[in-house]
């Protein structure tokens, strides 16, 4: 039976079929391939989506206005001192009001429950542009990547280093399990995914064909990984103050050569961006100083080197959004 995402949320990668994100995936290829070749695919000209950013963005936003207008779509951005959701609106009147007006909403912000909360209001699709809990459209792109890459997905074996109790450690979890690949968190202890979650990735993987593995040795995670995926160490929103414990915590996790060379024969680099490679921002900068570290949760020799592939990454968010709008609407 063909697969149908009309009319469809993306909310999080949990509510889809294995069956489903491999239609996402092949229906992103399939555009991917159209733009490439300068072949018009925009069989939404007329639609309307409102992009509704809580958290400021440069992929994300960049994708969906990029890929909404090859679609044929327009778009209203909203940051956060454009929108009254949640301060003088309530998320469900917020919901109510824009699918009366727009035929598509994406909201990148804080708690899943707001995104959630959105959705169960909305008359219209609602997509996940990112919360604490789960990005779903980046793990798409990573897919998608990884696909590209070795012309499978699964058996995959992905190893993810750093701090894994959030969005990014929880949806690659999700992804990997959905297709059958291998997850490995590497982290301290108390920074592993949460064990609800973990459970439900468990049973899925026992379906698929694949794994969860939680580990703190830095040398066992990259054992056989064909990936060796990473973030920031501190993310959008937290406070200043909890630099110094999480540089205690996860310098030993930073993705160095030991760590690549540890990996099985091939093994790529991923990152979701932005990355403290080296000490080149603001923000970097400073931290690079106070702590005289040259680079944070990866080293710059890795992230400019042949196996890294996290512009690939980037530049498939474009295509993946582009196909989770065009399947849902």
């Amino acid at each position: 039976m063909p697969v149908s995402l009309k009319g469809r949320h993306f909310l999080k990668l949990l509510d889809f079929t294995t069956e489903e994100i491999i239609y996402l995936l092949d229906l992103a290829a399939d555009l991917k391939g159209k733009k490439k070749n300068g072949i018009p695919h925009d069989t939404l000209r007329g639609k309307n989506i409102a992009l509704i950013f809580e958290k400021t963005s440069t992929r994300t936003r960049c994708s969906f206005d990029v890929a909404a207008h090859d679609l044929g779509m327009n778009t209203t951005y909203l940051d956060p001192s454009s929108s009254q959701i949640g301060k003088k609106e309530s998320i469900a009147d917020t919901a109510r009001v824009l699918s009366r007006i727009y035929d598509g909403i994406e909201h990148r912000g804080h708690g899943q429950e707001i995104v959630e909360e959105l959705a169960k209001y909305s008359s219209v699709p609602v997509w996940n542009g990112l919360t604490d809990e789960f990005h779903p459209t980046q793990i798409l792109a990573d897919l998608l990547t990884i696909r590209e890459r070795f012309g499978r997905t699964s058996g995959i074996r992905l190893a993810y280093y750093g701090d894994a109790r959030f969005n990014m450690g929880n949806s690659l979890m999700v992804g990997c399990a959905k297709l059958g690949m291998h997850f490995v968190a590497c982290a301290p202890a108390g920074y592993f995914p949460g064990n609800e979650l973990t459970e439900k990735c468990k049973a899925i993987a026992a379906e698929t064909g694949g794994s969860i593995t939680f580990t703190s040795d830095p040398t066992l995670g990259a054992k056989d990984a064909n990936v060796i995926y990473t973030d920031v160490w501190v993310s959008m929103g937290e406070p200043a103050d909890i630099w110094d414990k999480r540089i205690r915590d996860l310098s030993p996790y930073q993705v160095n050569s030991a760590v690549m060379a540890s990996a099985a024969p091939g093994a790529v680099f991923m990152h979701c961006l932005p990355s403290f490679h080296d000490c080149n921002t603001e923000i970097g900068g400073l931290v690079c100083e106070k702590y005289n570290m040259d680079a944070l949760e990866v080293t710059n020799d890795v992230f400019e080197s042949p196996a890294s592939i996290v512009f690939d990454q980037a530049e498939n968010r474009m295509h993946t959004i582009k196909a989770v709008m065009a399947a849902t609407l």
